[in-house]
């Protein structure tokens, strides 16, 4: 039988990853040196390391609640990625403030990085779903 808060807390955990997932490639259509569509980037990348943020503490919790510490662990290691949230964010915010220089191409290397990050983040968590949600062991 599943444990329903396993399977709540990877929920959490999928949602802002997703939706970054499918909200950071239609950046790929417009250019990025255009200053509102650069801060529109940043403040996408900005809101999703603080969403990801707290739903890495939900999910570490109801994890520790349930006795999964294999799982707390993970997690926790997928919340230390998040520590990079600050470098992240200070290139992008150096690269805004550096306008008009050229800025586009190294947004968009910024942009392309956060995108695979997330999406091997996104991998990880979605492959272990059957481990997350049965027994514990």
């Amino acid at each position: 039988m599943p444990n329903p808060a396993a399977l709540f807390a990877v929920v959490i955990l999928i949602l802002p990853m997703g939706y970054l997932l499918l909200a950071a490639p239609g950046f790929l259509f417009v250019k990025l040196d255009i200053l509102p569509v650069a801060r529109l980037l940043r403040m996408m990348f900005g809101a999703y390391f603080q969403v990801l943020t707290i739903a890495a503490v939900v999910g570490t919790v109801v994890f520790a609640l349930t006795g999964r510490w294999a799982f707390v662990i993970g997690i926790a290691v997928l919340a230390s990625t998040l520590m990079a949230r600050r470098w992240f964010l200070q290139r992008m915010d150096a690269q805004i403030d550096a306008w008009p220089a050229d800025v586009g191409r190294r947004l968009r290397r910024l942009h392309y990085g956060g995108m695979a990050c997330n999406a091997i983040q996104l991998a990880v968590v979605i492959v272990s779903v059957p481990y997350v949600i049965g027994t514990p062991a």
